[in-house]
Parts: C-alpha cells; sequence; structure tokens
C-alpha cells in the first residue's frame, strides 16, 4: 500500500471495520493503521497473515474478530471486543458485502433474506450499537458502503442492488437522527473496483474496456484508491458533510 495523504486526527481513534480482511476491506484496514488508528475488524475467513502484514509494516497491529456478520448476536460481541480493546468506537465502516451474481427468477425466499442478512442488516444493527459510543465521545463517524450499481441499473444481481440502494437511505435517515450528537454519517459508492475476487470471477478484457470506456478518466479503479476518500469521510476534514453519498467511480454516474 502507498498512501501519502495524512489525517492526523485519525490518530488512536477507535476504529471499527465490517469486512476488513479481504478486497477493498483489507486496504482500508492498512490505511487506518497507517494514520495510527487503533483498527479492529471482522472477517468470517482468517485473516492473521494479512494482520501479521500490517504489523510488520506499520507497528501497529489490527485485531482481527472472526466473525459471521450474519449473526447480529455475534457482530454485537466482536464490538464489545472492540471497546475492551480499543476503547468507545470514534468511527464506523461498514464495508463487507457480497455481489454474488443472481437472475431474477432464481432468487428464493431464503436467498433473498441471505443477501440482505449480508448487505443490508448488519449495517443497520452495527450502526445502532455504536451510536451509543459516539454519543459519549461527542461525536463520530459512520461510512456505508453502498455502489454505484443501483444507480446505473445494473441487472444481474438484483438482491444486491435493493440492498445498495436501501444502504443510500438508511445513511440518509441515519445522518438526520444522530445529527444532533454530532455524529456524522455518509455513504462511500464505489465503481468498479478491480479486487481479486472480481477479477478471478467476472472481469474479462472486453467487460472491462466497455466499463472504462464510460468512465471519464480512462483508468482501472484499483482497491487503494477507496483509502483516501474513506479516511476524508472519517476524518475531521469532512465535519460539516453528512447524508451525502460520495461517488469514486472514476466518472461513470453524474450526481448533483
Amino acid at each position: 500500500m502507498n498512501n501519502k495523504i495524512e489525517f492526523g486526527d485519525l490518530a488512536g481513534k477507535s476504529v471499527f471495520i465490517t469486512g476488513g480482511g479481504s478486497g477493498i476491506g483489507a486496504y482500508l484496514t492498512e490505511g487506518f493503521v497507517s494514520q495510527g488508528a487503533k483498527v479492529a475488524f471482522v472477517q468470517r475467513s482468517d485473516a492473521s497473515e494479512l494482520c501479521d502484514q500490517i504489523e510488520k509494516r506499520h507497528g501497529n497491529r489490527p485485531l482481527f474478530i472472526p466473525t459471521d456478520i450474519t449473526d447480529i448476536d455475534a457482530l454485537a460481541s466482536a464490538i464489545d471486543q472492540t471497546r475492551d480493546a480499543h476503547g468507545l468506537i470514534s468511527i464506523l465502516v461498514n464495508n463487507a458485502a457480497s455481489d454474488n451474481r443472481h437472475t431474477l427468477e432464481e432468487v428464493t425466499v431464503e436467498g433473498w433474506d441471505q443477501s440482505i442478512a449480508i448487505n443490508l442488516r448488519p449495517q443497520f444493527f452495527t450502526a445502532q450499537n455504536v451510536s451509543g459510543d459516539m454519543k459519549k465521545n461527542g461525536g463520530g463517524s459512520i461510512i456505508n458502503f453502498s455502489s454505484i450499481s443501483y444507480i446505473m441499473g445494473n441487472a444481474g444481481y438484483p438482491a444486491y442492488v435493493t440492498a445498495k440502494a436501501g444502504i443510500t437511505g438508511l445513511t440518509r435517515g441515519l445522518a438526520r437522527e444522530l445529527g444532533p450528537h454530532n455524529i456524522r454519517v455518509n455513504a462511500l459508492m464505489p465503481g468498479w473496483v478491480q479486487t481479486k475476487r472480481q477479477q478471478d470471477l467476472w472481469v474479462n478484457p472486453e467487460a472491462l474496456a466497455g466499463h472504462i470506456d464510460r468512465q471519464c478518466l480512462k483508468e482501472e479503479i484499483k482497491p487503494e484508491d477507496m483509502i483516501a476518500p474513506t479516511l476524508f469521510l472519517a476524518s475531521e476534514a469532512s465535519r460539516m458533510m453528512t447524508g451525502q453519498a460520495l461517488v469514486i467511480d472514476g466518472g461513470v454516474v453524474v450526481t448533483g
């Protein structure tokens, strides 16, 4: 990771990240660690090696708590462990998601519920859980990862795009509710970020070229491109920004 941007106010802050052990989340974990933050993250798969690498590079080891985010009780327990280790939580990053492809016809009730249980439900309950910490702290920042997929009207994963649209609504509602406590709630909306998962499962030269052609900026979007925008939303640099959706997609969609 090569992150030259510094947000000094993040040093010492307690940060909790969902899905912080792989894909974009792994870059976010290291990004906050590089700022001197106290980072805890949950991930279903083992992320011990990532923690070893980050500690070697920065001398600051993130706390990895193996957790299935569809289990809300387990997620609450992970947040409790974070408090015990790092103190009251100041920054929440709801990053975890699953964009598995599926057609309208093949979605079952169980499959629909599972998608919502990964892509929308945890975002609500983590925010509910940490909001008390942030009130005690006199403020905080919640960053919910949405996606441009629903703005584009993408086909091929209707339950996923529904959840991502829901995240934007949740963000705006919580921003209004929590604003009087100086708690900011914003969404970050990535474009087609070239994580290893995307490259292994769905990227091919034709599809990638077609997507880049729709971008204003004619480059692949890399996972590390999500670090600085997330740090910005977490820091006092964005102190009067809340209820907003920050789009990082190379210029595919136009907002405003």
